[in-house]
């Protein structure tokens, strides 16, 4: 029985500790995602000091995790752990390419490559919903650098040809980011056809207002010569 009652205690003991560092973690991945979804909500109204705040907050968190559970490697690869990560990740990139500035890599915000890429995959909708926005303002170069990050990041998605095993179901996201691809790559287009048109008719404009003008000038002089 002293062995039973020395395995009780241990076993209790062991999943207690992990129980608390998973409750821990839990709490930590929300805040992440949260931190992670204001900065994208910031950066899209180009509030950049705000935006830099809550990418700042959840490095910080992220940072702790990876603290927080270095003795527990199998919590840290959990999916609500490495979900909050690719939160992460997608508000790392999204900062930066809006901005202009280059992408982080994922050595550098240190994440695992299959998580950095689900991220970058999700840029993908960012990208678009920033290229909607300034397309409400006109066409412009800005637009076209927006769809041609887009289709570098497609671009580099479709050779990744591994079991999502390994990739984290990235085939799936690769798929959606083409289809978001395709739909901006058309309304760029239809937003070019609609300015140029929208020019064409101002131009049009002008030049039948000026000849009408110089035929009401011509029409006095006739009359005064009858």
């Amino acid at each position: 029985m002293d062995r039973f009652s020395q395995l009780s205690d241990s076993v209790h003991n062991a999943f207690e500790v992990r129980n608390q560092a998973r409750d821990k973690a839990l709490m930590q991945t929300r805040k992440v995602i949260q931190h992670a979804a204001h900065a994208i909500r910031a950066i899209h109204r180009l509030d950049v000091d705000l935006a830099d705040g809550f990418l700042n907050d959840a490095r910080l968190l992220v940072d702790q995790l990876r603290r927080d559970l270095g003795e527990h490697p199998d919590l840290f690869y959990a999916g609500y752990t490495q979900d909050a990560l690719k939160e992460y990740v997608e508000a790392c990139v999204t900062c930066a390419l809006i901005r202009g500035q280059e992408m982080p890599l994922p050595e550098e915000i240190e994440v695992e490559p299959a998580v950095y890429l689900n991220g970058l995959a999700e840029v993908v909708g960012e990208l678009r919903r920033r290229c909607l926005d300034v397309m409400r303002q006109g066409y412009s170069p800005e637009v076209e650098r927006l769809l041609s990050l887009m289709d570098e990041i497609y671009a580099l998605l479709i050779t990744i040809d591994y079991p999502d095993a390994l990739t984290n179901g990235l085939r799936r996201q690769t798929d959606l980011a083409r289809g978001i691809v395709e739909r901006t790559r058309g309304d760029v287009t239809i937003s070019l056809r609609e300015q140029r048109l929208s020019q064409s008719m101002k131009e049009l404009a002008v030049l039948l207002k000026t000849e009408s003008l110089n035929d009401d000038e011509i029409l006095p002089e006739i009359e005064e010569e009858d």
